[in-house]
């Protein structure tokens, strides 16, 4: 389902786990493969229970409602909206539309691909796209240039710039970072889940935070992992999970989009990842394929890295298992995000207040948030003001033997370094992998591997680069 393999087949598993990560991409097809058309004005949900246990009965909040500051209910207009979080998205759309009754949503579920190829071609054409559509961030750069998507900040969204994570907003920003093309909505901290039963019983640290310390060590992290394995059991899915999660920790560029996944952290996780190759952690599968699954139910995959969303696919998968599982930190210092959505506003939009009103109150309010959280999609706020409200912040997890999952969620995403995104990335993945993967099987030194994938990537993309640094007035 998400994570590396070799040549077109990991390109494809790559974006599958790109799509599942955030905004809902877990569910995103729906059943015929064809568009949905909704007209949420008479649809009738009850949108205010929460999501989870709440535990906030005799607590105090503190914290200014996201809501506070929403736009006059007196707009008025049509608002058209493109989406693949379904079910959700339209539960949204309803209770959005009884607080702002002059403006009407049609909501357009389609599956994730369909969103983001009509998405691109009716802006491209300049005519057809709708007032407002969810995009995930690895196909965000497809739309981020030619001005053909609306700057938010000209309705006053840079207000609320600290609300969130540099990480989150700048992944949402034009390459010279001065138009906000998507609002910040959720985001996917990368998180270790693990059967703290297990644990126990071997002798390792079972306790969250413990075992998040512990495995920060590369000694400790391989003694754990070494343990487990003379034990028939697996520490993680993909024997070259550590050194991609590094690199997508920081992205192929940096700011200046000179090329960046070399050096000598990069030669030392490569080597972590030949260290994990040659001791065998990983069987090279994911959780949930059929014999992932399997070994899940055997208790042979004891642990594994993967977006904060993976609680509820456990849940969903392996019932049997409620208690046994915990969440804590990613080893060996890493923390990176692992996907997320937005809401862009096509430059074509008649309808920009209404729709501006739509996406602020979607991305920002309580009440949003409050069905968001609740929804099949595991879908986590980016904004604080969210996280710390009382209902939020105290929630726990039953699954995960309750657990305060959120708040872990949010301590990590606040931590996520900030990263440029760009159009050739895809592009650029199965080079990165090809070679990674030649430095494991042919035991390449790692410095060497490293400079030749380098020197690949220039060589291909050195004119998309130069075009890129243009476009963001880079050495102009």
């Amino acid at each position: 389902m998400k994570r590396f393999a070799i040549g077109a087949i990991v390109l494809v598993m790559f974006m599958a786990f790109l799509v599942a990560c955030g905004g809902g991409g877990t569910k995103s097809d729906n059943a015929s493969g064809t568009p949905t058309v909704t007209d949420n004005a008479s649809t009738e949900e009850d949108n205010s229970a929460s999501s989870g246990t709440d535990n906030s009965a005799s607590g105090t909040n503190t914290a200014k409602p996201a809501d506070s500051d929403m736009p006059s209910k007196d707009i008025s207009g049509n608002v058209t909206v493109w989406a693949f979080t379904d079910k959700a998205f339209q539960e949204v759309a309803a209770a959005f539309m009884k607080e702002y009754p002059n403006i009407k949503v049609q909501t357009v579920i389609m599956s994730f691909d369909d969103v983001h190829n009509k998405l691109q071609t009716t802006l491209a054409a300049g005519t057809g796209a709708p007032d407002v559509a969810e995009v995930e961030q690895s196909q965000f750069p497809r739309y981020s240039t030619g001005n053909v998507l609306t700057d938010l900040s000209q309705f006053g969204a840079n207000k609320y710039k600290d609300d969130t994570s540099e990480y989150n907003w700048t992944r949402w920003s034009s390459l010279d970072g001065k138009q906000l093309l998507g609002m910040p909505w959720d985001i996917t901290p990368g998180v270790t889940f693990y059967r703290a039963d297990i644990m126990d019983e071997m002798g390792l640290p079972s306790d969250p935070e413990e075992l998040g310390d512990y495995i920060q060590d590369p000694d400790n992290f391989f003694n754990l992992a070494q343990t487990l394995a003379a034990n028939g059991k697996y520490t993680m899915e993909w024997r070259d999970s550590l050194i991609h999660y590094y690199g997508d920790m920081y992205g192929y560029f940096d700011k200046d989009l000179n090329y960046n996944r070399n050096g000598p952290e990069y030669v030392k996780y490569l080597d972590y990842a030949k260290k994990a190759n040659q001791l065998k952690i990983a069987p090279h599968d994911g959780y949930l394929s059929d014999k992932g699954k399997q070994r899940v139910k055997k208790g042979e995959q004891v642990s594994f890295m993967a977006g904060s969303f993976a609680a509820r696919d456990l849940e969903a998968n392996f019932p049997e298992l409620k208690g046994k599982w915990r969440a804590t930190r990613l080893p060996l210092g890493l923390n990176l995000g692992l996907g997320g959505s937005s809401f862009v506003m096509p430059a074509q939009s008649k309808n920009k207040e209404a729709a501006w009103a739509f996406i602020l109150w979607a991305t920002r309010s309580e009440e949003a948030w409050k069905i968001w959280t609740k929804s099949e999609y595991s879908i986590e706020p980016s904004w604080k003001s969210i996280q710390q409200l009382a209902w939020y912040k105290n929630h726990t997890n039953d699954y995960l033997g309750g657990q305060k999952d959120y708040e872990l969620y949010d301590e990590l995403a606040n931590q996520i370094p900030v990263k440029r995104i760009t159009r050739v990335d895809g592009q650029i993945w199965p080079l990165w992998v090809d070679g990674v993967l030649k430095a494991m099987d042919k035991n390449i030194d790692s410095q060497t591997a490293l400079n030749q994938i380098q020197d690949t990537v220039m060589k291909k993309f050195s004119k998309d680069i130069e075009q890129m640094k243009k476009e963001a007035g880079i050495g102009q």
